[in-house]
């Protein structure tokens, strides 16, 4: 690994320590000229997460702020604006707080961890107690502020206070910066505590944004967009630029160029292709970004290891839970063609709601297709008519968690039928190809197809090759092999009953044009060139069957080896 290169900034969201210590940084800055130029007194970012919005929190943070170091910047597109910085770098007192870590059981622990996280931010400004600006009482003021005891009244009202005592002290007023503010309403609502949450969350805004004379600027950040009627009550000076919205479409994710620059400078450029295909494909406002917490992970892998494959980075931060609701929701054929079509790499036509309370997220099927979009899991493609979006999955990542998540639902499917597992697997044993076949088919039916325009003929037969691997899953009678060395190659799947001589060896194969026949055919005789059964006979097996299965869509072909 070349060592005189910049450090990957993996997980790193401090502004300040990414210019000092010698990691990579793609300028952002610009967004700061836009917002200077494009006044909003209270400014709503929501962008999915993992897309840099702390990071760019911290920017803002180090920009305003009265003790910054105006050398951060130099070099960047910011620095070039020379009045913009004479005028706003390092004039304003900052507050800057983080919601992200309010996750609790109960609405008591969560006020009880806010605690800490606000009086944590007004302990920086200690040197108010010595100012000559400041009274008596606006000094036993701040020192209320930090109470262990606080209420939560005054807990609601403190950034208000604080930013009232810091105008008082520079002269100028106040920047707030408030990162992820959802995500306390998110917690709240998983724990069954969220009408409290949404009231201290309300009231907290209500004070610091709406009735705050010493306010010059604040931008909050999220992935939703909560209903104005449920958090931003009455605040009429509000700006809310989504994921839709074509200002600042540039300042969050990476663009192509600059994946393009951070790929040449690691000297890995023929990884370009790859990278796109996994991690672009968001459409924010007009442009086309990817994921920079996908980017950054995958080059870092690629440093250490340059055959490294590109893998779910993404996925490994979350849950993915609002994929799962959606799948598990998918009760009917429309919507379970409509999700295929999306797998598939095909686009379907949505309204989506962008102001959603959480108690509405998951109440129905429409109100999910808005979720999916805000948070990440599907983009839009081209202009939206109003309210209707064309939308997508937008890549290989976020394409590999609905086909997981549809596996994982399969498979939980079968458990509770085993029933129908259990004479699939008889059948498989008693050779009665044509009851395989039957009860497959139906299988398929079932199941969210997972098929892909775009991708190899081998992945789309990994979908088959994972249906039936869930089905024998289910079945404890079978010792089941997948993909393992047999004869002169490596097989399918291969069956060995325990107790009796019987063994089974599958070949699945995708047919492109449709011909089942004459693709059952080439994997028999693939079975046979092969001689894949071997291996079952070295482990004792004397009565083999041979299947081969083809598959297209959902129809399916079983046949049978003769003897």
């Amino acid at each position: 690994m070349d060592t005189k290169r910049k450090m990957l900034p993996i997980g790193i969201e401090n502004f300040e320590e990414i210019r000092t210590e010698g990691f990579y940084y793609v300028d952002k800055t610009g967004m700061i000229k836009e917002l200077l130029e494009n006044w909003g007194k209270v400014n709503l970012f929501t962008r999915p997460r993992r897309f840099g919005k702390s990071l760019n929190m911290s920017m803002l943070k180090y920009f305003f702020d009265v003790n910054t170091d105006p050398a951060l910047f130099d070099g960047l597109k910011i620095s070039e604006e020379k009045e913009l910085c004479e005028r706003y770098m390092g004039k304003f007192p900052v507050i800057s707080v983080s919601l992200k870590g309010l996750n609790a059981i109960s609405y008591e622990k969560a006020l009880e961890m806010a605690v800490p996280v606000l009086q944590g931010e007004i302990r920086r400004f200690q040197y108010l107690l010595e100012s000559e600006r400041l009274t008596q009482r606006d000094k036993e003021a701040y020192d209320r502020l930090l109470d262990a005891e606080v209420s939560e009244g005054a807990l609601c009202n403190s950034l208000k206070v604080l930013s009232e005592l810091l105008f008082k002290h520079h002269g100028e007023k106040t920047v707030i910066l408030i990162d992820e503010y959802d995500v306390p309403l998110a917690k709240a609502f998983e724990q069954g505590y969220y009408e409290q949450m949404v009231l201290f969350i309300r009231n907290l805004f209500e004070q610091t944004l709406k009735t705050n004379e010493s306010l010059q600027l604040a931008v909050l950040t999220g992935c939703m967009r909560i209903s104005k009627e449920s958090i931003f009550t009455g605040l009429n000076n509000l700006r809310v630029l989504t994921i839709a919205e074509v200002r600042f479409d540039e300042y969050f994710g990476f663009t192509d160029t600059e994946v393009k620059n951070l790929l040449e400078y690691y000297g890995l450029s023929a990884n370009y292709k790859v990278a796109k295909e996994w991690y672009d494909g968001y459409q924010f406002g007009n442009v086309d970004v990817y994921c920079p917490w996908d980017v950054i992970n995958y080059c870092d892998a690629l440093r250490a290891d340059r055959e490294a494959q590109p893998q779910n980075y993404w996925s490994n931060t979350s849950s993915n839970d609002a994929v799962r609701r959606f799948i598990q929701q998918a009760d009917t054929s429309a919507v379970k063609q409509e999700i295929e079509k999306l797998v598939a790499g095909e686009t379907i036509r949505k309204e989506i709601r962008q102001e959603l309370t959480y108690q509405d997220m998951y109440s129905t099927v429409d109100n999910i297709w808005s979720v999916l979009f805000t948070t990440g899991y599907l983009t839009q493609r081209g202009k939206p008519d109003k309210k209707t979006f064309c939308l997508a999955i937008p890549n290989m990542e976020i394409r590999e968690i609905y086909t997981e998540q549809i596996m994982a639902l399969f498979k939980e499917d079968m458990r509770s039928n085993r029933a129908d597992t259990e004479a699939f697997c008889r059948a498989l044993q008693d050779g009665d190809a044509a009851e395989v076949e039957k009860r497959f088919t139906d299988f398929l039916r079932r199941t969210i197809s997972i098929r892909d325009t775009f991708v190899k003929k081998r992945l789309k037969e990994n979908f088959y090759h994972g249906i039936l691997l869930g089905i024998l899953s289910c079945y404890n009678a079978w010792i089941v092999s997948s993909n393992e060395e047999a004869g002169d190659g490596y097989s399918d799947i291969l069956l060995m009953m325990e107790d009796e001589e019987t063994g089974v060896v599958i070949e699945v194969k995708y047919a492109e044009n449709g011909n089942l026949d004459e693709c059952c055919r080439k994997a028999l005789e693939q079975i046979e060139e092969n001689h894949y059964e071997e291996t079952l006979r070295d482990e004792g097996s004397t009565h083999i069957l041979k299947y081969g299965i083809a598959c297209y869509k959902k129809r399916c072909r079983v046949m049978l080896a003769k003897n």
